[in-house]
């Protein structure tokens, strides 16, 4: 399945670059679906990225075009990183940007995590107009 207006998947990304083992990263956990490391610029006091082996480039690329068995695999990942890390009973976050307005600044599908303390809104309130 195509999805619409889909850029193309860029080889030099940072997070393929990555995966091919060119750039070292703080790895948390790896599987056949998943890689998840450490953020080089936490925003909070546990903050990992959770990416899917397969060039995808966004949520939208991911969700039509991943076999059922690489959506699963990588979701289970992103449960048990949270689990190893210890985020299950105080709580977490999954952040994953899609598109310019969205902030994706990389072309390669990721999931942020984060936790060890109270996050607060993700999004502010609206003002009264």
């Amino acid at each position: 399945m195509a999805v619409t207006g889909k850029p193309p998947y860029e080889e030099g990304n940072i997070f393929a670059r990555i995966l091919r083992g060119e750039i070292p990263c703080r790895k948390v956990h790896e599987d056949e679906h998943a890689l998840a490391f450490h953020d080089i610029a936490p925003q909070a006091p546990v903050h990992v990225l959770v990416i899917p082996k397969g060039p995808y480039v966004s949520f939208a690329d991911f969700a039509a075009t991943a076999p059922a068995e690489e959506l699963a695999g990588f979701w289970r990942a992103v449960g048990l990183v949270a689990r190893q890390l210890g985020l299950e009973d105080s709580g977490y976050r999954l952040l994953s940007n899609m598109g310019p307005d969205g902030g994706q600044e990389v072309g390669h599908f990721h999931v942020h995590l984060f936790g060890g303390r109270r996050l607060g809104r993700m999004v502010p309130a609206t003002p009264a107009a």
